[in-house]
């Protein structure tokens, strides 16, 4: 499978996520909101529990964790690592080479808990848009399932 077919198959996917909109957006909110935050190898992980938590989607969750991807994650780290660090005051050694967590925690607690701060205030802004963009699309989607039916 090519890049654009696995693309196609994510977006078939998301289309035939069952729930109400509001339950699927909410798991599509928990999952991009924790795909911001360094917790790789984690992500897919803790979106499930919170959406099971918070009584979410729990395939949404796991579809938005994609939201962090090879491309976005040195973004998001570095954004979280930018931020933790200015709002605790510490000063400390960050570089986007860092994949995981478990890499991040041989920095030190200082950048691990800035990272961890910062992402999740990072999180929150793309986490409420997915879920109005997320629910917008569901609702118009089973409208337009009851006119064909």
């Amino acid at each position: 499978m090519n890049l654009r077919e696995k693309i196609q198959h994510l977006i078939t996917r998301f289309k035939q996520l069952n729930g109400d909109p509001h339950y699927v957006a909410l798991g599509m909110a928990i999952g991009v909101f924790i795909s911001v935050t360094p917790t790789i190898p984690f992500h897919t992980v803790i979106a499930l529990a919170l959406a099971f938590i918070l009584r979410g989607s729990k395939a949404a969750a796991a579809i938005g964790v994609w939201f962090s991807n090879p491309i976005t994650i040195p973004f998001f780290y570095k954004g979280s690592y930018d931020l933790g660090i200015s709002i605790l005051g510490n000063s400390a050694p960050f570089s986007t080479e860092y994949e995981s967590i478990l890499e991040l925690l041989k920095l030190g607690a200082d950048v691990t808990i800035a990272m961890i701060t910062g992402g999740v205030i990072l999180g929150f802004l793309p986490a409420i848009a997915a879920y109005f963009i997320t629910r917008r699309i569901f609702i118009k989607l089973r409208l337009r399932k009851k006119s064909r039916i």
